[in-house]
């Protein structure tokens, strides 16, 4: 049986709907566009009166003039179903929408980000429905950048497995959208030199170079710089490269940041992983990868495309299916970084991804809740941050992991603060001191960045906050 040919609802540019096997009809005049763009958003749905009042303020009759332009939506989308109060926009095959696509859990995995091109509703205004305007920028914004988002994955992803022209490609069709976006002229950089073409990634850099300098009056950002070299740490070429000493680096990595030294330990880590590459073993590669970039952001504040194509060889190494700690561990640390970036659709679907491969490892589990409990609270979903905090802070103590119960405990006692919960806050953010202090761990105000900070509260006595 053939494949069911599929609708497309397109928003992302000059809105349409399209279909391969006839001309459809088409929604009449900008408000029947807009609705159905504000319902495919809201994803727990929207109140009839509240979508008629930011739509049809003007109108003698708002809730009739919304009525009228769900009658054709309906009339122009067969089998798209739109009703209910509140709204709910429910599409089954054979419909898409692309906007539904790239905020989707944040794309499915294999989603090609080439044809998401244009704004939102491109072409429609709508400067008489001021509220509508200013949602529409925000989705806009929004929108552009998860596409953004997903053009970078996806060139680190193809630059991960080799597919370097490809790579090459995407890290282009990202920088035609953001010229001055690092972590992209790094990859591709690092793709034109592993493809061969050093005068042509020199060029590149030069021109990048220039553009920083006339533009923003900055330096190039040294990352774009060590993206041509990319040189790995030299090591004796008679040292024995065995699982036994990649293990004993990766452990020796590892006691020296616990020690605090962070430079030695991250030479180590890397020693491990150019080991590890010349046995050739998959997943010793990717657990000495995914320890590497583990250090490199936590411990050494790493964000950009060099953390981000460990992660990506990780999983690569890994293989993309089943249980695994160290896959799960890599899709949490990517989830992290899109924290970082302010992409929460993306970091959404990445920490899903991890909590799926980790099924079987409550200490990674833990680990996987602290990060959704941020999120959570960057995006102002109180409720779930409280939730997913407090049982990241259960599971870890559970399998009595100190550090991890002070960072969700800590996090936690943000969440609280914020909600004006001066009691609670206080209690949890002594509890999380106390914590810290027993594990002599002086690195955790870097271990918590948040939206608009770079560092957890400072320090102090908490018992303060209950004047």
């Amino acid at each position: 049986m053939g494949r069911m040919a599929e609708n497309l609802i397109r928003l992302l540019g000059p809105p349409a709907v399209e279909s391969p096997d006839a001309t459809p009809l088409q929604p009449r005049g900008r408000k029947a566009w807009a609705v159905l763009a504000y319902l495919a958003l809201q994803a727990g749905g929207t109140g009839r009166s509240r979508t008629a009042s930011l739509l049809f303020p003007d109108a003698a009759d708002p809730l009739g003039a919304l009525r009228w332009n769900l009658s054709e939506l309906r009339r122009t989308l067969d089998g798209v179903t739109v009703a209910g109060d509140p709204l709910r926009l429910v599409l089954q095959p054979p419909w898409r929408c692309d906007a539904l696509e790239v905020v989707g859990k944040a794309a499915k995995p294999g989603l090609d980000p080439r044809g998401f091109t244009g704004q939102l509703l491109e072409g429609l205004s709508f400067a008489d429905c001021p509220v509508f305007d200013s949602w529409l920028a925000d989705q806009r914004f929004r929108l552009d950048n998860v596409v953004q988002s997903l053009l970078y994955e996806a060139a680190l992803a193809a630059l991960a497995s080799g597919a370097l022209g490809e790579a090459a490609e995407l890290a282009t069709l990202a920088l035609h959208r953001d010229p001055f976006h690092t972590d992209c002229n790094a990859v591709l950089v690092k793709a034109l030199v592993a493809l061969g073409e050093h005068r042509r990634a020199r060029r590149h850099v030069t021109a990048c170079g220039a553009l920083y300098r006339q533009e923003l009056g900055l330096p190039l950002p040294a990352e774009i710089r060590r993206a041509l070299s990319g040189a790995a740490p030299e090591t004796d070429p008679e040292m024995p490269a065995t699982a036994a000493t990649v293990r004993s680096y990766l452990d020796a990595g590892g006691a020296s940041l616990w020690a605090g030294a962070v430079d030695r330990g991250l030479d180590q880590l890397r020693l491990a992983v150019v080991l590890a590459q010349r046995i050739g073993g998959a997943h010793l590669i990717a657990e000495s990868l995914v320890t590497l970039s583990g250090a490199l952001i936590h411990q050494a504040g790493g964000r950009g495309a060099e953390v981000a194509d460990f992660l990506h060889r990780a999983l690569q190494a890994e293989g993309p299916d089943g249980a695994s700690r160290t896959a799960a561990a890599a899709y949490r640390e990517l989830g992290y970084l899109s924290v970082q970036r302010g992409v929460p659709d993306r970091a959404a679907g990445w920490l899903d991804r991890a909590m799926l491969a980790a099924v079987g490892f409550p200490d990674e589990q833990a680990r996987i809740l602290a990060i959704q409990g941020m999120l959570a609270s960057d995006t102002a979903r109180y409720g779930a941050a409280v939730r997913a905090l407090t049982e990241s802070g259960r599971l870890a103590k559970a399998v009595r992991n100190r550090r991890q119960q002070a960072f969700s405990e800590a996090l936690l006692g943000r969440v609280r603060l914020l909600r004006g919960e001066l009691e609670q806050a206080a209690d949890s953010l002594d509890r999380a001191q106390a914590w810290i202090a027993e594990e002599h761990w002086t690195g955790l105000n870097r271990l918590l960045p948040a939206s608009g900070e770079r560092r957890t509260l400072p320090p102090a006595n908490w018992r303060r906050l209950r004047r």
